[in-house]
């Protein structure tokens, strides 16, 4: 038995380092929805005009796609990483609440999976954001990059 206390003695120690990382993945998520609405309005005002990659007239192809790579990496990171981390942190009180079902606690289960699962909701919800401000600003940044190989005026 002293290798699966080991073990569960060593989830347990993921659980607010995980919980930290989620609430960082749902603030960037927040920070990056208003960063990608304040863009959408720029590009509603000024259709058609490079706005990101102003400033790589003249690169190389492959430049330009290093510089989308770069500017989309937080948030494809973010929107891949954030359900494993809901599912971590949903899965280390797992171990508690069976011990708790265990031995006929009801309040122990409530305790230890009502967190587990508010972590997993706001890890998801940070995702979904992520996920389609991704979508939408890798749309606009390859029309860019498509615009600035073809020479157009920022």
């Amino acid at each position: 038995m002293p290798f699966e206390n080991t073990l569960f003695q060593l989830t347990q120690m993921f659980l607010w380092p995980v919980t930290i990382l989620v609430l960082a993945a749902f603030a960037y998520a927040i920070m990056s929805l208003g960063a990608f609405g304040f863009e959408w309005f720029r590009r509603r005002r000024q259709p058609g005009r490079v706005l990101v990659l102003a400033g790589a007239s003249g690169a190389s192809a492959e430049t330009l796609e290093l510089a989308v790579l770069r500017e989309l990496e937080g948030l494809r990171l973010c929107s891949r990483v954030a359900p494993m981390l809901g599912l971590v942190a949903t899965m280390i009180p797992m171990g508690p609440a069976l011990v708790a079902v265990a031995s006929g606690q009801s309040q122990g289960v409530a305790e230890s999976l009502a967190p587990a699962f508010a972590a997993v909701i706001v890890a998801l919800v940070a995702a979904s954001i992520t996920f389609v401000v991704y979508s939408v600003r890798r749309r606009w940044l390859l029309a860019e990059m498509l615009a600035v190989l073809e020479g157009q005026p920022a």
